[in-house]
């Protein structure tokens, strides 16, 4: 039986819309919109979509920056809203950690390196000085950085090695999750491979679980073991990261990859032409009826636009359209 370190129940995020003198309500963005899927320990989740998916706001909530409208997040099989404010600081927060997108502004420019590294073993542990500063040099070196590099600031370091300290920064209190929100989008080509390789290599020394928010398939396709494909608050895919990207089901999924440099190569050599969406995404505060995706679906049927698709299994897969049978 798989070992589930994390599992989200139809997560919900919905934002009021207020206007006037007495900000009365007048909408609600859907940001997230009942949302499921399991990360298992010493496993990876690939959440990927367009921006306004809802990725970022799930991650959030994960994290305990947004609180939910309605769902539940467990933790080791316990409901996190049941956990009291205690438990929440000493079992939760410290085992669930999260390296952003820029590691330049997620940093104090005033702040030595050392400290930065230090700061979340001085708030939430009660270790000596001394004990402190060997654990910032042991993760200075895990890192691929060297011990040296302790008291410099981080306007002197590159954009990877930046990065690598963000990730030093997340590993200091042993966490199980780590949220990697876009963690090498920013980086230059060259290095995104060195720092996702350091990833990897970390995820199997300490048998860690990674939940990676991205809209690179390439990126989720290396770093992942399962993928969830999110359109407009909603998961239209979701399974096997090998399966979900080599054998697409959901029209979504397959604009993605045709998109990508996933492309498959009996494709190219066959000469398929590639999957353009017409127009832009909706707006959450105001979805269309029945399938979401059905106002830029190449597939769409007039049946799209009338029924609400379900999350049904496929094989080993779980999809979210009409006309799938």
């Amino acid at each position: 039986m798989a070992d589930v370190l994390l599992e989200v129940r139809e997560l919900t995020k919905h934002y009021p819309v207020k206007m006037g003198l007495l900000q009365r309500t007048v909408g609600w963005i859907r940001a997230v919109d009942g949302i499921s899927f399991t990360i298992e320990r010493g496993k990876t989740l690939g959440l990927v979509g367009e921006s306004g998916a809802g990725k970022t706001t799930a991650a959030k909530a994960i994290l305990l920056l947004e609180r939910l409208t309605s769902g539940n997040i467990l933790f080791e099989g316990k409901d996190l809203y049941q956990f009291s404010r205690s438990q929440l600081k000493t079992e939760y927060r410290p085992s669930v950690q999260s390296v952003q997108q820029n590691p330049w502004s997620s940093m104090n420019p005033r702040m030595r390196v050392r400290d930065i590294i230090a700061e979340p073993l001085i708030v939430n542990t009660k270790q000596s000085k001394k004990e402190i500063q060997t654990r910032v040099l042991e993760l200075l070196e895990q890192v691929g950085l060297s011990t040296e590099h302790a008291p410099y600031y981080p306007h002197e370091f590159s954009g990877g090695q930046r990065q690598r300290i963000a990730v030093a920064r997340a590993l200091a209190l042993n966490p199980s999750l780590v949220v990697l929100d876009e963690p090498v989008s920013a980086l230059d080509v060259s290095i995104r491979a060195q720092i996702m390789n350091l990833l990897k290599d970390l995820q199997g020394q300490y048998n860690l679980s990674y939940l990676v928010i991205a809209h690179n398939l390439a990126t989720v396709r290396f770093m992942s073991h399962t993928v969830a494909i999110m359109y407009l608050g909603q998961i239209v895919e979701y399974g096997d990261s090998e399966v979900v990207l080599q054998r697409p089901l959901h029209p979504y999924t397959k604009a993605l990859i045709s998109a990508s440099t996933l492309t498959l190569p009996e494709d190219r050599e066959q000469g398929v032409e590639p999957i353009i969406l017409s127009g832009e995404m909706p707006s959450p505060l105001n979805p269309p009826p029945g399938c979401r995706f059905h106002t830029r679906c190449p597939e769409a049927r007039e049946v799209c636009s009338r029924e609400i698709p379900e999350l049904r299994k496929f094989g080993n897969r779980w999809v979210r359209c009409s006309q799938l049978v």
